[in-house]
């Protein structure tokens, strides 16, 4: 089985991305999404967020052993050092993880929802990028 032709799928916030990995989705097609590998690799049990307990503390988690991402976010706002652990933590992590289902991926394509991809440089995992826009007003009402 050869490598899957990887599709990568960018837009500005609102733009519609989510509805058009969707359609992709519906129709049978491994869609890869950078925000959802996000979330899963400070699932509860995944390295990353045993290490993200065990440098910020249990305090870190909701009742039900979640990550409080709001918590998080209020931490590392206004603390550079911070910041860049975390960093340096996931963003190895979420790239390992998009890889690997990327390389999981059925042919003869996938899509690879990324909204900063060009910015990432993501596109250098990419054969073509796909690039969702609407007019200023529809993208700041859903935003």
């Amino acid at each position: 089985m050869s490598a899957p032709f990887v599709v990568g799928l960018t837009g500005g916030i609102g733009s519609g991305k989510s509805a058009v990995s969707d359609l992709f989705a519906a129709r049978g097609i491994d869609v890869v999404d950078a925000d959802v590998v996000a979330r899963e690799v400070v699932a509860p049990g995944q390295p990353a967020l045993k290490q993200i307990i065990s440098h910020f503390g249990k305090s870190i988690l909701t009742q039900d052993g979640a990550l409080n991402r709001a918590k998080l976010r209020q931490i590392v706002f206004n603390n550079t050092a911070h910041k860049q652990w975390l960093d340096n933590l996931l963003h190895p992590a979420i790239r390992t993880a998009m890889n690997e289902q990327l390389a999981q991926s059925k042919p003869p394509y996938v899509i690879f929802s990324v909204p900063l991809l060009i910015e990432n440089k993501l596109d250098a995992l990419t054969n073509r990028v796909l690039v969702v826009d609407c007019d200023e007003n529809t993208q700041l009402t859903r935003a």
